[in-house]
């Protein structure tokens, strides 16, 4: 028979005292860790307002002193950046890596000095030098391992830098070429496809790639394949088609969108921060624009509004990443690539709104656009080789482009 035992009192307390001893810190470390991801979860966000002091001649001069540093970079070849280490921490294959970097970045610095429309012999005798380094390099491009594929991004940005000139040149001559160069990245686009749909620039696998795809670089492949389709030279649509399929899959009903994912059940990680809005924050812009390109009605004008409004108003959340030479060592996970990424595709979902409504997300995207040049006038958010700035400053580029009140792109 058993009988209860009798502390003390004073043991009962002083035990009492050990339990909150041990428990409240760890009860307090779990409070802050709740009350830190209900910030970034917030449901209501302000709203961005109209911008009193913005000067559109600042984004003029910045303008300028951006397309000066392509210039004055570009290589006796035509190319821009080099695997010369500026401080980051990668580590890609030798040399494939960096032959996809040079067109990749090349490509993205010659649709960056197309949007100047002054025009000038410097300019025209650089954009004639990248469009020769471009071509006579298409055709050539190849996986840089067992397990890198940064040849998608040299296929994605050729095929949207030469849709653009297809549209500018009143050659036919040099449409056909163009015409047959964009046909050659798609089918290399559909070689590199993963077997989940989409693509990654890492790929396991000898053949096929077998990895999940990534939601931001389906988006920027898709939003490139829509411009090849509306200067009439179309991509294979069933590779289209899955490509859209698993983006839908990474789309989160608030419009945010999982990193990567390989089938329904990685839902699973759909709360993981950098999965969250927050995390989401530089490629939502992206994947919202690259279905709405491709006729998804769930994203209306109020989805782009939205997610615009997130761009300004939590734009914290990139730029505590911006320049940071680790990848996703900022909070939420953010890698400091997503920021001129983000701005860029933020400036294709404007060109998507009605044209009374453009303003006020124009006058913000430029107004940290300006306040982020560097004294060279490049513009830079990751240390990738040498080829930060030349990327960086492309992105930042296009997007001012985007931002001016008379863009012609946002006519077209």
């Amino acid at each position: 028979m058993s009988s209860a035992v009798s502390y003390p009192s004073c043991v009962r307390r002083s035990r009492r005292r050990w339990a909150v001893a041990v428990c409240l810190p760890v009860f307090c470390v779990l409070q802050v860790n709740v009350t830190r991801e209900a910030r970034c979860e917030e449901s209501r966000h302000q709203c961005p307002q109209q911008l009193a002091d913005f000067d559109e001649s600042q984004l003029e001069l910045a303008f300028v002193k951006g397309i000066e540093f392509l210039i004055s970079t570009q290589r006796y070849d035509g190319g821009w950046g080099g695997p010369q280490w500026t401080g980051g921490v990668d580590s890609d294959p030798v040399p494939g890596a960096f032959r996809s970097f040079d067109i990749a970045v090349t490509a993205m610095c010659l649709e960056a000095l197309l949007a100047d429309t002054k025009g000038g012999r410097s300019i025209e005798q650089a954009r004639l030098r990248a469009l020769r380094f471009l071509l006579d390099r298409t055709g050539t491009i190849k996986r840089a391992g067992p397990t890198d594929l940064p040849n998608v991004w040299a296929h994605c940005y050729c095929i949207q830098t030469f849709s653009r000139l297809h549209q500018l040149s009143a050659s036919q001559a040099e449409r056909s070429t163009l015409a047959a160069a964009i046909r050659m990245h798609m089918t290399g686009l559909e070689r590199w496809q993963s077997i989940h749909g989409g693509w990654f620039y890492y790929g396991s696998g000898m053949s096929q790639p077998i990895n999940p795809s990534c939601s931001f670089v389906n988006a920027a492949v898709l939003v490139a394949l829509a411009r090849a389709k509306k200067i009439g030279v179309e991509a294979d649509g069933r590779m289209v088609t899955r490509a859209i399929e698993a983006t839908k899959m990474m789309r989160k009903p608030d419009s945010s969108f999982m990193y990567t994912m390989r089938v329904p059940t990685d839902k699973a990680r759909a709360m993981a921060l950098i999965n969250r809005p927050c995390g989401s924050l530089g490629r939502s812009q992206a994947g919202n624009v690259a279905l709405r390109l491709w006729g998804d009605k769930h994203i209306t004008d109020e989805v782009l509004k939205e997610w615009l409004g997130r761009l300004i108003t939590r734009h914290g959340w990139l730029d505590m990443g911006r320049k940071r030479p680790i990848p996703h060592e900022s909070h939420a996970a953010v890698a400091g690539y997503f920021y001129y990424f983000g701005m860029y595709y933020g400036g294709l979902c404007i060109s998507q709104l009605p044209d009374d409504e453009r303003q006020l997300y124009q006058q913000h995207l430029a107004d940290r656009i300006i306040k982020r040049q560097e004294q060279d006038g490049s513009w830079f958010d990751y240390p990738l080789y040498s080829y930060h700035k030349p990327y960086g400053t492309a992105f930042a580029l296009l997007t001012l482009e985007h931002c001016k009140q008379e863009s012609s792109v946002l006519k077209q």
